[in-house]
């Protein structure tokens, strides 16, 4: 009792947190919206969420369907009529797209950690105005972007280099992109010149700062552009098409290819099918959702990260 009577009477109470869901502020010289404005604001998001989330209720929903109700809708499934898990219990049961998958997630985490070790490795030597031909080596980079060798000579330079039918050949030729270099220059230019100064006088070297400083304070564009380079190797298929004749080593969306065209079940699991309630319009929508599910999971966990990393490594520099 007595704390609260000692208590000063001018002494404010503490602010609030503002919640994160809570709208920003609006400045002073800015008008209220009209309802009419936030209306067709809140239509036009609506029709916009609308034709994104239907598309992939039909292909979630098809996927769970038995062959009598696919037969019955007369293809794509809107409305369910019971759940069924005979397509991914048929797909994850062993076969072609089980060793796809597999695959799949191989190159992703092997080229997506050597994507970002040259990349980090490329655009810290570039954010480095002291460094040995730094700006030869960035003009040569930028003309990469506008000017090609093309298809034919990229593909006798990975036949020359042996790499045919081989995974590397699915992770060098596009190994690295000029435009996430770029992005991670830029955002490494922004960090302090005095804190790595600093480091130097203490006696650290350029990997101890590279390591200790410059990869901690970066972290919200390094996950940006590792999610880039992760959902980039996950949805190649072409660099499988023109390097690999052999089938067993086909990525997750070459088989989803297949499937697809060819209006059937892929090779090496048709053997496994013995009911008579698998679709091959089911299969080819249970592929899709598991090609669908790596972005699906990964993408809000680097959402927040979009504002402070990317933009921030665009604009500056």
């Amino acid at each position: 009792m007595s704390a609260v009577l000692d208590k000063p009477a001018d002494e404010k109470p503490a602010a609030k947190k503002p919640s994160p869901w809570a709208a920003p502020p609006r400045p002073v010289w800015e008008e209220e919206p009209a309802k009419a404005g936030l209306a067709g604001k809140g239509l036009v998001l609506s029709l916009a969420c609308l034709a994104i989330l239907f598309p992939l209720w039909i292909v979630i929903v098809t996927s769970l369907q038995s062959k009598k109700t696919i037969d019955e809708a007369g293809g794509l499934v809107v409305i369910p009529k019971g759940i069924t898990f005979v397509a991914y219990q048929e797909l994850l049961s062993g076969g072609q797209v089980q060793r796809a998958t597999l695959v799949s997630i191989g190159v992703t985490l092997v080229g997506t950690l050597f994507s970002m070790a040259v990349s980090v490795l490329c655009a810290y030597g570039l954010s480095r105005s002291g460094s040995l031909g730094h700006r030869w080596i960035l003009m040569t980079l930028l003309a990469t972007m506008f000017f090609g060798a093309g298809l034919i000579p990229t593909y006798l330079l990975v036949q020359g280099l042996g790499l045919t039918d081989t995974y590397l050949a699915l992770i060098l030729p596009s190994a690295v992109s000029v435009f996430n270099i770029l992005v991670l220059r830029a955002f490494f230019m922004g960090i302090s010149q005095e804190l790595i100064d600093s480091a130097r006088i203490d006696g650290a070297g350029d990997w101890r700062i590279l390591w200790k400083i410059v990869m901690p304070l970066s972290r919200a564009v390094l996950a940006v552009i590792a999610l880039f380079y992760a959902v980039g190797y996950w949805s190649a298929w072409f660099n499988a098409s023109i390097y690999l004749t052999d089938q067993d080593m086909m990525p997750l969306q070459n088989v989803m290819i297949q499937l697809v065209q060819k209006q059937e079940r892929p090779v090496g699991l048709s053997a496994q099918v013995n009911t008579g309630e698998l679709s091959a319009l089911a299969l080819q929508m249970a592929v899709m959702v598991l090609a669908l599910i790596p972005v699906a999971v990964l993408s809000p966990f680097v959402q927040r990260h979009f504002k402070k990393g990317m933009l921030t490594g665009a604009v500056k520099g």
